[in-house]
């Protein structure tokens, strides 16, 4: 018990001596003095697991400030490489992000609504009985009234009126998710 005594107070006179210039030296070079106060800790309670083992003519402080050394060496190979992925991945999230500001500036919506809305109307009309299109590309394409259809197909006005529901039914199914802004561009289906 005495013995064990002895080697806490010689632990704690050691510790005392060498901390404050042990963890500065760290400090100046790992530059965080949380960080040097690891290293210095660490250093003294492996030269305290060892010191057994060690040669008994060995210079005490330089092999704990050997240790030290070593240890700040660890931190900052360990701290240049954290820094050297984190610059790697900066790098690749800012050619990402102006690729994607690139894109969304050269990207143009009434372009793409257009073609989109164009072909769906050109494969609707397609699928409209032959009369039913006719009646329709007439209404809506040559901006022809109900009655002037009428007179040119020789039918009656109530018939065009059919034809021309029945294809804005299909329409309005086909175009549902274009409905609002067909509306905001003053289109009606």
């Amino acid at each position: 018990m005495e013995e064990r005594r002895a080697d806490i107070k010689q632990f704690e006179k050691l510790f005392e001596q060498y901390k404050e210039p042990f963890m500065s030296f760290a400090n100046s070079y790992v530059r965080d003095p949380i960080v040097a106060e690891d290293i210095y800790v660490e250093s003294m309670m492996q030269y305290w697991e060892k010191r057994t083992e060690l040669p008994t003519d060995i210079n005490v402080p330089a092999y704990i400030l050997t240790s030290v050394k070593n240890r700040a060496l660890n931190y900052l190979r360990h701290l240049g490489v954290r820094t050297e992925a984190e610059a790697q991945l900066y790098e690749h999230q800012t050619r990402e992000l102006n690729f994607r500001i690139s894109s969304l500036e050269s990207c143009d919506p009434s372009e793409l609504f257009t073609t989109e809305v164009r072909d769906i109307i050109r494969n609707t009309l397609k699928e409209l009985p032959e009369q039913t299109r006719l009646i329709f590309v007439k209404s809506r394409f040559e901006n022809k009234t109900n009655r002037e259809i009428a007179e040119e197909l020789d039918t009656h006005i109530k018939t065009i009126e059919y034809h021309i529901a029945k294809a804005l039914k299909l329409f309005r199914v086909r175009l549902k998710d274009y409905l609002p802004l067909l509306a905001f561009l003053g289109l009606s289906f």
